[in-house]
């Protein structure tokens, strides 16, 4: 699944956003090595999403994709993996990560770190329900606080995990720190599997220093992904030494008229208002750096027409891209660790 000489680049998967358009979309500029589905949400009453399933029976990619489930039932989260292994999955994920209140305070994603126990059951289940296919984690290094993780790193030791992806925040810090570079290094050196790095990953220099700093197999990419398609390519170059050309305004513009075409398509009738907020999604991230107004006028559009001219008003040129989001940025906040 990984690449042999050179680490790995995954793209992260964001529940609403990462979704089949944007799997179409990424790949048309190189994308990720490896995709993961937004997460499966797991309970007694639960069935595979029909959407999100069809970005694994439709795959855009070529690329291997693994399938993300979320819940703290251990019974119904094994009857989801046999559910998910009769379809072309290069995997499954637990999410142990997810910081939204609303997913936490069900003792889902993050919220389970609160439980190493539990937490140490359902790995158990599920790396016996997972035989013959790959089982992989997604985590925050604790929920509160990063010390939570000397504990849970001997949790994930216990079991044969075979990749293992960090977040390096807290459920608690959600965005807004800098990530805790020594325990995914702690990790690195301590755990049988390759581990993933993620988190504050903006460009390539923060890619590069990210694994320089923790030695790990490779880097999980979201936020940073969405502002900036072509940075999977970007670090794919710099890992041999490749200059790769630069981004500019009229680039940017291509790249959203894309996407707004490739998530058009999903759109049952296709109502335009509906289609449009579906696209704030995504421009809230990629504004960022641009001109202050840029944000502000994009949260006010309605209409198709309105979307483009406001687009083309901060993007129409030739001149570069800004490199780098604002640091103080509610979307991307403590990545000056790696500059």
């Amino acid at each position: 699944m990984l690449p042999e000489n050179r680490p790995a680049l995954f793209l992260a998967p964001m529940q609403d956003v990462t979704d089949l358009p944007f799997l179409r979309t990424m790949t048309s500029f190189g994308g990720a090595d490896v995709y993961v589905t937004e997460y499966f949400r797991v309970h007694v009453h639960s069935r595979l999403d029909p959407y999100i399933l069809r970005s694994v029976t439709e795959n855009p990619t070529n690329r291997p994709i693994i399938a993300q489930m979320i819940g703290q039932d251990a019974e119904e989260l094994v009857r989801t993996v046999g559910d998910l292994k009769r379809h072309p999955i290069a995997g499954i994920d637990l999410n142990l990560g997810c910081p939204a209140p609303v997913v936490y305070r069900k003792n889902a994603g993050g919220g389970l770190l609160r439980n190493p126990e539990q937490v140490n059951a359902l790995l158990g289940r599920l790396r016996e329900a997972c035989d013959g296919i790959p089982f992989t984690v997604k985590t925050r290094v604790g929920f509160e606080s990063e010390d939570e993780f000397e504990f849970l790193l001997g949790v994930f030791k216990k079991h044969a995990i075979d990749l293992l992806t960090i977040h390096g925040r807290t459920v608690k810090e959600r965005y807004q720190t800098p990530v805790h570079e020594e325990w995914v290094r702690r990790a690195v050196t301590e755990m049988p599997c390759p581990v993933i790095a993620n988190g504050n990953v903006v460009n390539g220099r923060t890619g590069l220093a990210y694994l320089k700093a923790t030695g790990a197999a490779g880097l999980m990419i979201g936020r940073g992904a969405i502002r900036n398609p072509w940075l999977f390519e970007q670090l794919r170059a710099a890992f041999t030494g490749v200059e790769t050309p630069g981004v500019t305004g009229r680039m940017v513009m291509e790249y959203i008229g894309r996407l707004y075409d490739e998530t058009a398509k999903e759109i049952p009738g296709f109502i335009e208002g509906k289609h449009v907020q579906k696209m704030k999604k995504y421009l809230i991230y990629i504004v960022q750096g641009h001109h202050e107004d840029f944000e502000h006028r994009i949260r006010r559009v309605t209409t198709r027409r309105e979307f483009f001219a406001t687009c083309a008003d901060f993007l129409d040129h030739d001149e570069p891209a800004p490199d780098l989001p604002p640091e103080n940025s509610r979307l991307f906040c403590g990545f000056s660790q790696f500059l």
